[in-house]
């Protein structure tokens, strides 16, 4: 129990995880809300309503886990 889990993501997983990301994030900005604060409350949260249901992006973000938000978010960050 005391040992490390390996978990990975096939790379068509990650590419989805982006595209939704990039939707969802379109979608918050067209509403006029600030994205990154709201994609940060629903992460922290979970609460989807920090998410806009215009353009059906409630919906598409409610098709990922929030580890596998933060395990993209994080590459992505780490990898600049």
């Amino acid at each position: 129990m005391g040992e490390t889990r390996l978990v990975q993501l096939p790379k068509d997983d990650e590419k989805n995880i982006r595209e939704i990301l990039f939707s969802v994030y379109e979608s918050l900005k067209e509403k006029g809300y600030n994205p990154i604060n709201q994609i940060v409350g629903y992460i922290m949260s979970g609460d989807p309503t920090y998410i806009t249901s215009y353009n059906n992006a409630r919906a598409l973000l409610a098709k990922l886990e929030r580890d596998e938000i933060m395990e993209e978010l994080l590459k992505s960050y780490l990898a600049q």
